[in-house]
């Protein structure tokens, strides 16, 4: 019969904690983040694949049993609840590590493997974004923020805990999934799938934070119709262009009605809830005045706030402003949700698994983190709604992700990774 041996749940250290700390290993963190930044596992391209394929070696080599499947991603597309995708895909793949016996492990670990496109290659040294670079306490490189520098501290984590020869009570896992870049499919699937755990974190870059809550975001698209005619003769047509700046004003004002009251979480943000056009695409002749002007931009979503009542206030604003100008009241824009569905989420408020974070980064040798929102989604969103108390903690600052001098601190690195095993051992228990 096995029995959990008590183990610290605050600030000071157990002898077996400080065995784990001990066996952290900054320079094998750092190889894992080099395998896993060579893997250019674009969203929608087969390094989405190789990079999953990694990972199941990887933890089978940590010796952890391995659910390791194809995904039908256009079988997936039709449940309920599908999060969508804006990467073409067909195929994906899921990828799932426990270690540890039980019904159901007592901590997940979660992190997606895949990452947005370079851009300018004349903007990365050596025009490789995906070579590690490591100089000055700093590792560069796609993928390196956002979010391979957690999932190489997770393994870090667990190749210490396997070091130190600590075998756990309860079961720890570690989700691996794809798409959280463009919609969130590969935790969806995962979910789907039957993989549950009593609480996760995800190794989502949180600037030194604890991000407990995030709002959510939706891509939108708006079709304004004009009326085309010469050039010479403008005044014979209507401009959609024109029509399209009649709409900037309501679009605004919008925004600034939406953050008027935000949640707590995000009240330090100097807009939680943003709005903005991305992308706009007028006119296909340059002496033609415009009969067709598509704009595509990014709403968001407050924190608790449904899909449905999110749409429905965009789409009452931009009625509201076709009502107030003749051409767009008898020729009213059309609203669409192309792309991912990105809901709010967050941790149930006084949840054991905030103070047991805190805890855990202060006695990993860090000061005591912040629970804060985000303006961003995040998988967080879609196993707070699949039952699992989620929050975000991992290294990297949110401002390097997505960006040409993508980097992480090395000290963010092994914080992480000692956070993280002190975590798995104090939600787990010792054997």
């Amino acid at each position: 019969m096995r029995h959990t041996r008590h183990v610290n749940s605050g600030h000071t250290l157990s002898d077996l904690e400080r065995r784990a700390l001990d066996a952290v290993d900054p320079d094998g963190v750092l190889d894992d983040l080099r395998e896993l930044v060579k893997i250019p596992s674009v969203g929608g391209t087969t390094g989405e694949h190789d990079a999953q394929q990694w990972c199941a070696d990887r933890l089978a080599a940590l010796g952890h049993r391995v659910d390791h499947w194809r995904i039908d991603v256009r079988e997936l597309a039709e449940q309920d609840g599908f999060p969508g995708q804006e990467a073409e895909r067909d195929t994906a793949y899921g990828c799932v590590g426990v270690r540890g016996d039980g019904p159901e492990p007592a901590l997940v670990f979660c992190g997606h493997t895949d990452v947005v496109p370079p851009g300018d290659l004349d903007r990365w040294p050596d025009r490789d974004p995906y070579a590690l670079r490591v100089q000055d306490g700093i590792a560069a490189g796609r993928g390196t923020c956002d979010m391979k520098g957690g999932l190489a501290a997770v393994f870090g984590a667990l190749q210490a805990l396997r070091t130190a020869g600590i075998e756990l009570a309860r079961p720890v896992a570690v989700h691996t999934v794809v798409g959280e870049e463009d919609g969130g499919l590969g935790a969806f699937a995962t979910l789907r799938r039957g993989h549950r755990g009593a609480a996760c974190v995800l190794a989502e870059p949180s600037s030194g934070t604890i991000v407990a809550a995030n709002g959510g975001s939706l891509t939108f698209r708006l079709e304004i119709a004009g009326q085309s005619t010469h050039g010479s003769t403008r005044y014979r047509g209507v401009n959609a262009l024109d029509k399209l700046t009649h709409l900037l004003p309501a679009l605004r004002a919008l925004e600034s009605r939406r953050n008027a009251d935000p949640d707590p979480l995000v009240a330090h943000l100097e807009v939680p809830y943003p709005l903005s056009i991305g992308m706009a695409r007028v006119g296909d002749w340059a002496s033609t005045v415009p009969d067709l002007a598509i704009a595509e931009g990014r709403y968001g979503v407050r924190i608790g706030e449904s899909i449905e009542d999110a749409k429905a206030e965009f789409t009452a604003a931009i009625a509201e402003a076709c009502a107030a100008d003749p051409w767009l009241a008898e020729h009213p824009v059309q609203v669409s949700w192309p792309g991912g569905i990105f809901a709010s989420g967050r941790l149930p408020e006084g949840h054991r698994l905030l103070p047991e974070t805190q805890d855990a980064v202060v006695a990993a040798g860090a000061p005591r983190p912040v629970a804060l929102g985000a303006p961003y989604g995040t998988d967080l969103r879609l196993y707070s709604a699949a039952g699992i108390p989620t929050l975000q903690y991992g290294p990297g600052d949110i401002r390097y992700a997505h960006a040409h001098d993508e980097h992480v601190a090395i000290a963010e690195l092994e914080q992480a990774a000692r956070t993280y095993a002190l975590l798995a051992i104090r939600r787990c228990g010792i054997a």
